[in-house]
Order: structure tokens, then sequence, then C-alpha cells
């Protein structure tokens, strides 16, 4: 039986093909449109999952929508009604679209599909397609299951329980009171862009001091025991009007949002540290409360606060729960496989299997390319290349070019579904290195200084450079973990500037060590990965190091790249040393149009130049 799961009309619209309970293909539009957080009806991705699983749209069983319009209509008439008169403005921004397609989602959906498929649309809850994300693709038999987000239709966090093939909504947190939203309003106030910007905030919070934590539990919210909490409405705009904070929360803060683009200052800094330190604290609350109501030794989680690795490493060094697993994509891309499987699984009660690792398949959902399709292409472009017999001729060379400073673009296997990538689709660096992190964010990413590059550490060797257990997962790179204190070096304390602290060496792997000697850690395993493992397998016996810097396959405002077309695009618009596909190697110094690329005609635009 073959089930579509789909998300559109929001955010990261994205598509799923579930074939008799099991996931056949998920990839967001983005990656095939370029358009950053593409939230059309995704037409590609369907196309591209129909194709993976050698089917018409006739074919399809069921098709699955992430969420139910009326339902959160619903809520936007009673918002308006609530709000009026000051609510007008918003109200007639957003009709129109729904007039015109949201409440029409099933004709929607008739036209992407091309009017070939005559069958059922299901129609979870929000939250029911985020739960069943988390939960049925989990190695877990039962967990807890916490969700959180901006808002659904109503709900902005749930705690439920799953067991077998069936989960059990318990609990919500309801609108407007919401921890994404209020994280959201943060990151409008420190000029950062909604829904986009928000792990830039948390990335600024290590520099800062929460010296405002008082102030937001004291004004912003009323925060019980169990996690849940009350919002303070007039210092929040996004009811009403179409920004998220209102001129009280600037004069609670000290003036104005800060403009996009200009110049961070301490406030921003030390505001992102004490936003972050109230929602850690929230989602400790929380998770305290989920195993309280559900007695459930282990957790998962979705949701797009259930991007912030931060909490999450809190939750899991706090002991509450045995085993913590998140879904990769937790955000509303990940609605699409939720709703697949929450009709395969609660609606039609067909038996789960549950997987030793899990049911994601690493995340590795998307298109791969082979040799020949890859080879025309550079032949069409006249590149210059090499090309290995062998996957141990290959990594053995990558691996030396790391060694040696190279920073390398590699494309390998099925492109990963959610928003980190996994090893398939990653720029990689040279851990050890002093220079790394500055040379990948402003000559190949183009983007801010602050931001913090992630490790992927061989699975068994985790414990030997963070604080986590031996053999410890996270695989989907969703866990903040500390360096171990044996890898890290002392720092002068009095520096107070970013970019001077930027330069400090804190750790064996200055690269990757965030300034609070955290990382954003990334465990590599044979069985999700086995290219990705084979080749920082080949990195650690060439250099004793068994960690490498990974970052997304992309530069500044655009998708992670998909094809060996946009690949190449990348690779030659930035000062990247070296790119693979598949068992091909590029040299960029081979290239007859490399050029020299000056970063400084990109600074202007940065937060921190």
């Amino acid at each position: 039986m073959n089930i579509l799961g789909i998300s559109a009309f929001y955010h990261d619209s994205a598509a799923c093909l579930v074939r008799d309970g099991e996931i056949v293909a998920a990839a967001q539009e983005e990656r095939f449109t370029r358009k950053k957080h593409d939230h059309r009806f995704p037409v590609k991705a369907v196309e591209f999952c129909l194709k993976q699983a050698d089917i018409q749209a006739g074919d399809l069983d069921f098709v699955a929508f992430y969420d139910k319009p009326l339902l959160k209509f619903d809520r936007l008439l009673e918002t308006y009604l609530s709000y009026a008169p000051s609510g007008f403005k918003l109200f007639r921004m957003g009709l129109p679209i729904w007039l015109r397609q949201k409440l029409h989602t099933p004709r929607e959906i008739d036209r992407g599909l091309g009017g070939a498929y005559d069958g059922r649309y299901v129609f979870p809850e929000h939250h029911e397609s985020h739960a069943a994300s988390a939960f049925f693709p989990s190695p877990f038999e039962e967990a807890a299951i916490l969700t959180l987000d901006g808002v659904g239709e109503w709900a902005t966090g749930s705690i439920a329980r799953g067991r077998g093939n069936k989960i059990e909504m318990l609990k919500e947190l309801r609108f407007p009171h919401s921890l994404g939203l209020l994280y959201s309003a943060f990151t409008y106030f420190c000029g950062f862009k909604v829904n986009s910007g928000e792990y830039k905030l948390m990335g600024l919070a290590p520099y800062g001091t929460p010296r405002y934590v008082d102030n937001i539990l004291e004004n912003l919210i009323d925060l019980k025991d169990d996690g849940s909490f009350r919002m303070d409405m007039s210092y929040f705009g996004y009811c009403d009007s179409d920004v998220m904070t209102s001129p009280k929360f600037a004069r609670l803060f000290g003036g104005s949002p800060r403009p996009r683009e200009s110049e961070i200052t301490q406030r921003e800094v030390d505001l992102a540290a004490s936003i972050q330190a109230v929602t850690e604290e929230i989602m400790l609350r929380i998770a305290h409360h989920a195993r309280e109501v559900t007695g459930c030794k282990d957790l998962v989680m979705a949701g797009g606060v259930a991007l912030n690795c931060v909490g999450n490493g809190r939750i899991l060094r706090e002991g509450l729960f045995e085993q913590v697993w998140i879904q990769p994509a937790a955000g509303d891309a990940g609605g699409a496989v939720g709703a697949a499987l929450f009709v395969w699984h609660q609606l039609l009660e067909k038996p789960r299997r549950v997987h030793a690792g899990d049911a994601q398949r690493g995340s590795l959902l998307g298109p791969r390319y082979d040799g020949p399709e890859i080879e025309a292409f550079l032949k069409s472009v006249d590149a210059k290349y090499q090309r290995y017999e062998t996957e141990e001729q290959l990594v053995d060379q990558v691996a030396e070019l790391i060694a040696n400073e190279n920073v390398i673009g590699h494309f390998a296997g099925a492109m990963e579904f959610g928003p980190r990538a996994l090893g398939a689709r990653s720029i990689l660096g040279d851990a050890r290195s002093t220079k790394m992190q500055e040379v990948m964010n402003l000559k190949i990413k183009f983007r801010e200084s602050f931001r913090p590059f992630a490790p992927s550490v061989l699975r068994e060797h985790v414990q030997d450079y963070f604080e986590m257990s031996p053999g410890q997962e996270s695989p989907y790179m969703l866990l903040v973990a500390p360096v171990q204190e044996a890898r890290r070096h002392a720092v002068d304390g009095s520096i107070s500037n970013i970019l001077s602290r930027l330069k400090e060496i804190r750790s064996d792997l200055p690269a990757i060590t965030h300034v609070d000697y955290s990382a954003r850690v990334q465990t590599v395993d044979p069985e999700r990965n086995p290219r990705y493992y084979a080749l920082i397998r080949r990195f650690y016996e060439q250099t004793g190091c068994p960690v490498v810097i990974n970052t997304s396959f992309n530069i500044r405002g655009e998708p992670i790249v998909c094809t060996p077309e946009d690949a190449y695009r990348c690779f030659m618009a930035t000062n990247m040393d070296v790119l693979v596909l598949e068992n091909y190697v590029l040299l960029k110094q081979d290239q007859p149009k490399a050029e020299a690329h000056d970063v400084n005609r990109y600074l202007a635009k940065f937060e921190l130049d």
C-alpha cells in the first residue's frame, strides 16, 4: 500500500512516500526549486517520491496532509475577533491566500498531482503529525512524545505516549502561548529572520551573559512547574500585527529591535543568552512532566523547537530518560513523514516493526546520482577531474586532502532529508586546524564569523572527545555536548570582543569547539552511511584523529545542494579547494574557469565583519 505524505503552504514544503509502513523516499521542495524554505505545493518533491517508488499518482492508496486547514482557519478567525479592530490589517493581509488556496487544500493537492489521484485525503492534526514523525520511525517500542513548535492549528506543544502502533495524545499547550513563537520573537528583536534565523540566535547565545532572564520570567511569561506557561501578550505583536514584538517589549529591553545586517551589540548577545537559558528551562520542565504523565523511560521529540540541539543536550544530560530520539526533519517538513505513517499505523491499525537503530534510514531519503550521469555533466562543462576505480582509493586520497587543510565539497549517495547535512551533501574540513572555522565561514559559506561548525565523529570514539557515554548516538546532529575536559585549552577570560574570542584556541579541535566548550555532535556509523564512515575512518588511520568538520554544502541564502550541477556551481562560486562527486574528484586549481573569489564583496552584508 502506497501512502503519500505532504506538508505545504506554510514553511518548508515536503513530500514523503511510505510503502507498507516503510519510508521509501522523502525530500523538501526547496532542494529542487533552489528557493530556500519554499512553501509552495511540493510538485518536484512529489515527482521524486513517486519516481523513487516507481509508481504514478493514480497508484496511491492514500494522500495525507500534515494538518487541518479548516481548524487552522478557525484559529485565525477567533484570533482576529479577540484582537479586533487592531488585528484587521493582519487579517486582511492573510485572508486572500486563505480564500484562494489554503481553504481549498484538497483542490490544491488535486492540481499538484495532475488530477490523476481519485482516492481519499486524510488530515491529521499538526501535532499528531509531529508526534507520529517522532515515534513511529524511532527505535522504541514505547516512548514519551514531546512536540514543541510555533503553532499548528491551536496547539503549540504537546505531550503524548507512543506504544506499539498507537499514539495517545495526552496534553497540549495552546496558542498564543508558544515556546517557538517566544524564541522567534527574540530572533526578530535581535535582527535575524524569523523561521530561519533561530539557529543563529542559538549560536550567538554562548557569547553572552543571561542577564535578562529575570526580566523574561517576571514580565513576559508566567512559567509553571510542569513547563506550561502563559505569555503577557501586551509585549508581543504576532496576534494583531505583522511584527513579532510590541513597543512595550522594546521599552523593556532598552530600545528598538536591531535592524537586520547592522552591528550586533552586547544587548543582542545577552538577549540571545537569556532566551536560550529560559528555553532550556522550559524544555527541561516539560520533559520532567512528560516522564511523570507517561511513565516511559525513553523520549522522542519533534517540532521546530526540537531543532534546539542545546536544549536537547540538556534534557539528555539531566538523565530524565534513558534514551532520546529526535526526528531529523523536526520542523514542518517532517510533518509529511508523520502524516503518512499516521495513516498506516494509527488509522489503518497496521503493525509496526521496531528497527534496532531507527526506521529513518539515516535520513538519506532524497535523490542520488550515478557515475554516468555525473561524468556526462562534468564533460558538458569541460571540468577537469580524476575518477577513482575503487572507494578505497577514493577515501584514501580525500582523507589526505582533508589532512592537508583543504576544504572539500563532498557529494555522495542519497541526499539528506531535514535541515542538517549528514555527510552526503557536506563541506568537510580538518577539525584540528586553527584557521579552518574562519576560512570556511568567510571564504566558503559567506556567512557570519560567530557561527560554529559541527564535528562528525566515529561513533566508537565519541566518548574520547565529548562528554557522552561510550557509543552514544547522535546520528542526526541534534545534540550538543561539552568537549572532554582533557581536550580543552585554557583561554583568556577577560576578552569580551566576539571576533577576538573566535581566534582563541579552546581545544585540540579548535574548528568545532564553541566559546562555551560545546559542540553540536554527529556520530557516524557504518550502518547508516558506510561511505562517510569509511572516509572518516581513513582520516583517523592517517592522522590519529576520528573527527572532521561537517557543514552543509551550500552558501548563505541557498538551500543545500541537490544535483551534481548544484554542487559544481557552488564549488566554482567559492574558494572551496576540492569537489568530490561520488568517485570523481575535482581540484579547483585544475579547473579552466577557476578564480579566487574576493570575500570582501560579501562582508558588507554580514552582521560581524
